[in-house]
């Protein structure tokens, strides 16, 4: 009985956790211990998914579709595939660990940020489940709330100008989706994914083709913003500096990169189709870009803001290859780099908490004194890195590979950017950990990696081992949803060549 309702009980147990840190008093670390509690409940509950998760059957599960509002047709309808599967989990699995990253970090204001948090949480889930496009919708923007208060409220330096920005760059394009939805539900009667899926691909003549490119525009415009696509990354570093380390953890990547998957892909493969060649060319300069500017870089917060931008546009070069392999390499780098990327950034949220600075300059030779904090940072570069045997190998790889096969010189291209993360990795590791001691290091003593530091980074350095010698058991999932859409792009491409040949 599980089953019927889990996708909601997963969704709103932050919400209602939000709820009740409203209510607490500000007593001690009552409400830190609260809030990592219906983490730790939020993320036993995504268990349920891979554990009851049919792997061998097509198309959503864990369904519960249920009438809303009358007049506009809009539907409770929630699911997951094996696209959404893992990220859900993803989402339930970062919670703790960004609990216990704000455990010192946020010692004002606490009722405030663990009740946005904790809505934040709900925002992330909602857009992973929801089936109907309108409920989407809502999730999507309650999603930009949460974290541009939280910018504004505890950004380091600017983080009110930190916060407009990232809100002008996400809202206005998320208005430009709003008229794409309410066209697309003028045309067709329902918001419901599902159905109008069925509907453009059956009735695709009974579309103009100029106004699906247009709509197909605003989607991808939307989406492309949030994950950044190159050049639409100008609010990326400057979030990334003023972020609190549990909202810089999730304000990238993963919600822009499952829309333009789901969405894009799943409603419009004539147009992505289309613009593919556009995408790719964005894709590789964005892996180029970031890793060069990632390798002048002395901030912290700005150098995993660059290398995200790089890493990330890996994933749009798999998605706009359209093949199998492709994708399935795109969805698991996606949890690949979420993964690695939010534990780099507690890790440089340690150091600041123990020196006060996220100027790389300033440190060096710290491995001698701190050997556990080296331990766990070059096991993260590593993985970051993409280290055969360790996660990150995984994903990229498969795109790279699918890329050669369907346009081998961009995928040549993209590979200098694997060389080039290695060398800023690397140069960071070397900054930070080896040469003569840095009169900053020398002068002040600190703690190396404490319990509750560890308690948040062994789980994840675990999984990313795991995640990188048994990834057969996450693609399984995944395989199953993504060769529907590789062959709705496959479809799509065979008939236009049809067309053209027939014209001829």
């Amino acid at each position: 009985m599980l089953n019927d309702s889990i996708l909601s009980t997963i969704t709103f147990v932050p919400t209602v956790g939000a709820i009740v840190v409203a209510l607490l008093p500000r007593r001690g670390k009552l409400i830190q211990w609260f809030t990592l509690l219906v983490t730790l409940a939020t993320f036993a509950l995504t268990l349920h998914l891979p554990a009851h998760y049919q792997y061998g059957q097509t198309g959503f599960q864990f369904e519960e579709n249920h009438p809303w509002i009358t007049s506009p047709n809009i539907h409770y309808h929630l699911g997951v595939d094996g696209i959404s599967l893992w990220l859900v989990v993803l989402v339930g699995f970062l919670g703790p660990m960004a609990a216990l990253a704000s455990w010192k970090a946020i010692e004002t204001r606490t009722k405030e940020f663990y009740f946005f948090f904790l809505l934040q949480q709900t925002a992330m889930i909602g857009v992973f489940v929801s089936l109907d496009m309108f409920l989407y919708y809502g999730f999507w923007e309650l999603s930009l709330v949460p974290m541009a208060i939280l910018i504004a409220m505890f950004g380091r330096n600017r983080g009110p100008q930190a916060a407009i920005k990232f809100f002008l760059y996400t809202f206005l394009p998320s208005a430009l989706l709003l008229v794409a939805l309410l066209w697309l539900y003028a045309k067709t009667g329902t918001f419901d994914f599902v159905e109008t899926q069925r509907i453009l691909s059956q009735n695709s003549g009974l579309f103009a083709p100029q106004a699906l490119w247009w709509i197909s525009l605003a989607f991808l415009a939307a989406f492309a913003v949030k994950v950044p696509v190159f050049p639409l990354h100008g609010w990326l570093s400057d979030v990334f500096s003023e972020a609190p380390t549990a909202m810089a953890m999730v304000v990238a990547g993963k919600l822009g990169l499952y829309s333009i998957i789901r969405f894009n892909l799943g409603l419009f493969p004539a147009q992505s189709r289309e613009i593919a060649p556009l995408m790719i060319a964005l894709a590789v300069i964005g892996i180029l870009y970031g890793a060069l500017i990632a390798l002048v870089e002395q901030d912290m917060k700005r150098f995993i803001a660059f290398s995200t931008i790089g890493h990330l546009s890996f994933c749009t070069l798999g998605i706009f290859c359209f093949t199998i392999v492709g994708l399935n390499g795109t969805v698991y780098h996606i949890l690949n780099h979420e993964l690695s990327g939010a534990a780099m950034l507690i890790l440089f949220g340690i150091l600041y908490e123990r020196y006060g600075t996220y100027d790389m300059t300033l440190y060096g030779g710290m491995a001698a004194k701190l050997p556990r904090m080296a331990t766990f940072y070059l096991i993260t570069t590593l993985s970051l890195i993409g280290l055969p045997i360790l996660n990150g190998f995984v994903g990229e790889f498969l795109i790279l590979s699918s890329s050669f096969g369907v346009h081998p010189y961009w995928g040549a291209a993209a590979t200098l950017g694997v060389i080039l993360s290695a060398a800023y990795m690397l140069g960071m590791i070397q900054k930070l950990f080896y040469g003569q001691q840095s009169q900053l290091v020398a002068n002040k003593t600190v703690p190396d990696v404490v319990a509750r530091e560890g308690f948040a980074l062994v789980p994840a350095v675990i999984l990313m081992l795991v995640l990188g010698v048994a990834s057969p058991y996450w693609i399984r999932a995944i395989g199953g949803a993504v060769s529907g859409l590789a062959q709705n792009v496959a479809h799509v491409t065979t008939n236009l060549t049809t067309t053209v040949a027939e014209k001829r």
